[in-house]
């Protein structure tokens, strides 16, 4: 907590805060970035600018609340100030109970910046692809696929994402086979790379008239966006594309031509689908930009000889291979198996609460990575 202790603020807290930050290399960064941005050629070469962009952004969105935060410490500083020339004890009572909630104010500002110290890996910024597949499970699947879908859009609307539907395809009775999407905004990827794996659900099945519980698994897979300009190089005879009639909610929304576009990467077997735009032309750019981001992500895995980071925390979509498990039925209790956290409100995580998941994932891994170590994971 953070008092105002003998009429002087603890100073300590900012040069903190500084230090956590690396405040002046982060500022010298800034100042480069921005005189990059003012050259006349800058728009000559489109990927690198805005790449730029993208990082000046990412910087800005430290250095603003860090400097809204020295702000309102040097407005305290000089009312504390004038808080010891105060002669009517009542007034000058107020004002140190003003300043008291102004300061567990900035405390909050800062453990909410010092939470994004997590957030350092290369492409972390980024917007991200998730995929979400049913697995083990039938109809029960579906459905937990759909209730997943709307957990991530709620958590989105939260924080001021965008979600774009690039894919869809329903199930045969109920819920969703497996959808892609777009979720955009800053650090977007940094965030729900936490829930790449397998989700699994225990609940009494609206589905069964015994009343019976049942056990449903989804996968989630997230990448992140990447730049065109990364070295992947995509060769045509490694893809076979094939185009199919988008679905679409009846009516005047169904498509008549062969707009959707999918595409296999013959080598890996990785495959991407979109269509979410009525031309093929565009579903067909989407899907290569999710390719490209799912090579670059496996080529990555390949690097480091762990392909169990990729497939492994994911793998079957069944039993034992989960990463975390929502328990509706005979108790509620969301558990992470890869952090030990858990919470007992099921229904507000599947409203979108994810934050305090996430915040444990994130501060395991930085707990865990070698001193030095920086990856996009």
């Amino acid at each position: 907590m953070i008092y105002v202790t003998n009429g002087r603020f603890a100073v300590t807290v900012w040069k903190k805060c500084e230090a956590i930050f690396d405040a002046p290399i982060l500022r010298a960064q800034l100042a480069e970035l921005e005189a990059a941005a003012a050259q006349p050629d800058f728009w000559n070469h489109p990927e690198q600018a805005q790449a730029t962009i993208r990082r000046t952004n990412a910087l800005k969105a430290l250095l603003d609340p860090l400097d809204q935060i020295a702000a309102v410490i040097a407005d305290t500083e000089m009312t504390l100030d004038l808080m010891e020339m105060e002669e009517d004890p009542a007034q000058a009572q107020a004002a140190a109970d003003d300043l008291q909630t102004q300061l567990k104010r900035v405390e909050v500002d800062l453990q909410k910046l010092e939470f994004q110290t997590l957030l350092g890996g290369e492409f972390d910024a980024n917007n991200a692809y998730i995929s979400l597949n049913a697995g083990a499970g039938g109809t029960e699947s579906c459905d937990w696929t759909d209730m997943l879908f709307r957990m991530y859009r709620r958590y989105a609307e939260a924080h001021a994402f965008d979600v774009s539907i690039l894919d869809l395809q329903p199930g045969d009775e109920a819920g969703i086979k497996n959808v892609t999407f777009m979720v955009s905004g800053l650090y977007a990827y940094g965030y729900l790379k936490a829930e790449r794996g397998v989700h699994r659900l225990v609940r009494i099945s609206p589905f069964d008239s015994n009343q019976r519980r049942h056990t449903s698994f989804s996968a989630v897979d997230v990448v992140a966006e990447i730049d065109d300009a990364a070295s992947i190089d995509i060769e045509e005879k490694d893809l076979r594309i094939d185009t199919y009639r988008s679905s679409g909610a009846g009516g005047q929304h169904v498509n008549t031509t062969d707009s959707a576009v999918r595409i296999t990467h013959i080598p890996t077997g990785i495959i991407v689908a979109c269509q979410a735009e009525r031309s093929q032309h565009k579903n067909r750019d989407k899907a290569m930009k999710m390719l490209t981001a799912k090579l670059y992500d496996w080529e990555q895995d390949q690097k480091r000889k762990e392909m169990e980071k990729f497939y492994g925390e994911k793998g079957d979509i069944a039993w034992g291979r989960q990463i975390r498990s929502y328990v509706m039925q005979p108790y509620t209790m969301v558990k992470d198996h890869r952090t030990d956290h858990q919470i007992g409100n099921v229904d507000a995580v599947l409203d979108g609460q994810l934050d305090a998941f996430i915040e444990a994932y994130l501060k395991k891994g930085k707990k865990d990575e070698p001193a030095g170590k920086d990856t996009g994971e």
